[in-house]
């Protein structure tokens, strides 16, 4: 069965400052995606390990499918572990814990997501800046031409 998430992880190309991340490969924008999905679901499993995987999906906003599938994998990998903890009276049967590879990943892929997010704060502001001048001036056009 091919994973959505690598095995060993490979470094993404690097973004500049002058191509967006979203402008880049499929592979690189799915590499960003594992990571914010994985980001988000390893840190919201080390705060609140005892959440349902519908009260995970819902948290995260993403299908239950998809948690399901996420959690499976990050099980597979050996980065959480899954206790039963069933009881007839309550709906959470299992409660996730990271491992010790699981809170390694978890600073690998939180290094990786700062990056990207510090890159795409950076081309944000510069487009902020071009967005001024051009306003700017098409203010000036404005004035001049009345």
């Amino acid at each position: 069965m091919h994973s959505k998430f690598p095995r060993n992880p490979v470094t993404p190309p690097p973004c500049t400052i002058n191509t967006l991340c979203y402008r880049s490969t499929p592979e690189h924008r799915n590499r960003h995606l594992q990571d914010e999905v994985t980001y988000r679901l390893l840190k919201l499993l080390e705060s609140e390990p005892h959440l349902s995987q519908r009260e995970i999906a819902k948290r995260m906003g993403i299908s239950l499918g998809k948690t399901n599938y996420c959690i499976k994998s990050l099980i597979e990998k050996g980065f959480i572990k899954a206790r039963n903890f069933c009881r007839a009276s309550q709906k959470t049967p299992y409660m996730y814990y990271l491992t010790p590879s699981g809170f390694e990943e978890k600073a690998r892929v939180t290094c990786r997501f700062l990056k990207r997010k510090m890159q795409e704060y950076e081309e944000i502001k510069q487009e902020i800046e071009r967005l001024k001048v051009e306003a700017e001036s098409l203010a000036h056009e404005l004035k001049s031409g009345d």
